[in-house]
């Protein structure tokens, strides 16, 4: 599928589901029915993650659809580029992520940042969790980035976490 493809029935899908979220219907199944999950599953974004975003949005205004719809891009063209971008087919074990207080020099929440980023774009995000929560979105205004940017220096950095790690230094003035 095409990004003019999916693109505007990701806007149509979000203006629903925030419809539905903010009408009191405030649980996956209820924002997005059988259909739509399909939907979502095919360009790599799982309801539940989909559904974190329109709860977040219509609870604090953040993130907003544009940011929301630039994070799934980049997981997209990770999908369809990276033989191994395949839809979430198993989720990581939640307990194996960094926790909230690990640091990286000296930097607290990059690794666990770091680690959802590489989950987020592979599919393998544990449902209990979001890229883009209501403590990475913070930590990254506070660095000068912003959630495309950091999952897209994520894809460019591969393996390799010093690139973001310098980044955010240097986003921290350090």
């Amino acid at each position: 599928m095409k990004k003019t493809e999916w693109d505007e029935g990701f806007r149509q899908l979000w203006e629903r589901a925030t419809g539905r979220y903010r009408a009191g219907r405030r649980t996956v199944d209820a924002v997005t029915n059988p259909p739509e999950q399909a939907f979502l599953a095919g360009i790599g974004c799982s309801a539940q993650e989909f559904f974190d975003f329109v709860e977040d949005h219509c609870r604090d205004g953040d993130p907003d659809l544009e940011t929301t719809l630039a994070v799934q891009r980049i997981r997209y063209r990770y999908l369809i580029d990276v033989p191994a971008g395949t839809p979430g087919v198993s989720a990581v074990d939640a307990r194996l992520l960094p926790a909230k207080s690990a640091a990286v020099d000296g930097i607290a929440w990059l690794p666990r940042l770091i680690a959802k980023a590489r989950l987020k774009l592979r599919g393998e995000l544990p449902a209990e969790f979001m890229y883009g929560c209501g403590g990475d979105r913070p930590f990254l205004r506070r660095v000068g980035m912003t959630l495309p940017g950091f999952l897209q220096l994520t894809w460019d950095s591969g393996d390799n976490d010093r690139p973001i790690v310098d980044a955010v230094r240097r986003g921290l003035g350090r």
